[in-house]
Parts: C-alpha cells; sequence; structure tokens
C-alpha cells in the first residue's frame, strides 16, 4: 500500500487489486499547494469546505462517500464516524466525518477536521489503528497539544501530520515544528512516500513519518 500526501488534508491511497482513494481533495486556488490532477475509484470528503470537498480534481465518476457509515468499495471497507459534537444547529462546512480505510488489513484513519479529543468510547469505537492521518494546525482543527493526546490515546503505530502551515499554504496554520516538539522529536526528514507491506511490518512504537507535498 502507498499513502501520498499532496498537501493541506489531501491523500492518496493505492494498493495493486484495490481501489484507490483520494481524501479531501482541495480547491487550490483557496488553499494554495499545486493543482490536483487524479483518477481515483473513491472520494472521501471530511467535511463541507473548498479545501477537503473538491471533487472537481478527480476524473471519472468515483464514489463519493460525504458521511457517517459502512462501506466497500472495491475490497476497500470503510467507516465513518461522526464527530465535533454535531446537533441539528451545527452548521454543515462545521461537521466532520473521519474515516477508517481498511486496506487487506492496514487500517489507515483519516481525522479529517476533528477539533477536538475523542472520549474513550469513541477511541474503541474506530477499532485498532494501524496509521493515523492527524490535522495538528490549529485553528478550526486539532493544535498540536491537543494531536499529541490523541496520538497516545490512538497508540497507532505511524502517525502522518496534516492540516498544518507550508511555504504554498494560503491558509494561515500552526508549523509542523509544534507538533514534533509534542512528540518529543526535533526534527524528521520527510519523504516523499509512505510504502507498506503488511500490518505485520509496521513499528511497534509509535513513529512520526512526515511527508513532503507532492
Amino acid at each position: 500500500m502507498d499513502i501520498t500526501w499532496f498537501g493541506h488534508s489531501c491523500f492518496k491511497f493505492t494498493e495493486r487489486g484495490f481501489a484507490t482513494v483520494i481524501a479531501d481533495p482541495f480547491d487550490h486556488h483557496i488553499i494554495g499547494h499545486k493543482p490536483l490532477k487524479f483518477d481515483a475509484d473513491v472520494i472521501s470528503i471530511s467535511h463541507d469546505k473548498p479545501g477537503h470537498n473538491f471533487v472537481q480534481a478527480v476524473k471519472g465518476k468515483p464514489f463519493i462517500i460525504s458521511g457517517p457509515g459502512e462501506y466497500e468499495i472495491g475490497g476497500v471497507f470503510v467507516t465513518g464516524i461522526k464527530t465535533n459534537d454535531q446537533n441539528s444547529s451545527t452548521l454543515p462546512e462545521d461537521q466532520n466525518t473521519l474515516y477508517v480505510f481498511d486496506y487487506n488489513g492496514i487500517n489507515v484513519a483519516h481525522l479529517g477536521g476533528l477539533n477536538r479529543v475523542p472520549n474513550q468510547r469513541e477511541i474503541q469505537e474506530l477499532g485498532p489503528v494501524h496509521i493515523a492521518l492527524v490535522p495538528i494546525g490549529g485553528t478550526t482543527t486539532l493544535n498540536a497539544a491537543k494531536a499529541s493526546e490523541i496520538v497516545h490515546l490512538l497508540e497507532p503505530n505511524i502517525v502522518i501530520p496534516m492540516h498544518y502551515m507550508i511555504d504554498q499554504s494560503n491558509i494561515k496554520l500552526d508549523p509542523l515544528n509544534k507538533f514534533l516538539k509534542e512528540m518529543g522529536s526535533s526534527s524528521i526528514d520527510a519523504q516523499p512516500v509512505l510504502k507498506l507491506t503488511s500490518a505485520r511490518n509496521l513499528p511497534e512504537e509509535t513513529q512520526v513519518i512526515v511527508l513532503e507535498a507532492q
């Protein structure tokens, strides 16, 4: 399985023989970064903002997931869970769904626009999380301290930070180094893509991996 980051909260998940997923495609005119041009089978949208719902970036007729539920597309099992204390008065753009993608036994949790630390019941509902994609930039989502707290609750094998300030960003967010400091790391060399073979080969202790925006 390959995980590639394109900036903000946008990721691409690929695995031979399984559906290709694009999570949270963004409108580059608003967010910054390079324009997105994808082929994919599935799009997941965590919340209804231009930084997360720009389905026009994906060619063809992909299956769109935009809310809680259980789905199975092309061998990928997807569980969407509602977060952010939503109720009838919550604005659509403030509602959030986090997703767990099961790729042949590797569970990847994309936390979307999560803005609070889940309780123990919600953590248990997620099930085992091998790879956690965690927003760290503050403002409308988790800041570095809360992101670190969630990592310790989830105990994933690998955590990949997202939704933070880089050179191409148009939106003001906290930088990466705040989160790395919370996690006890001074700096980590970024890599272009994370390649995974199986859950058995993942590190036992939680490891922070930084991806380059493609």
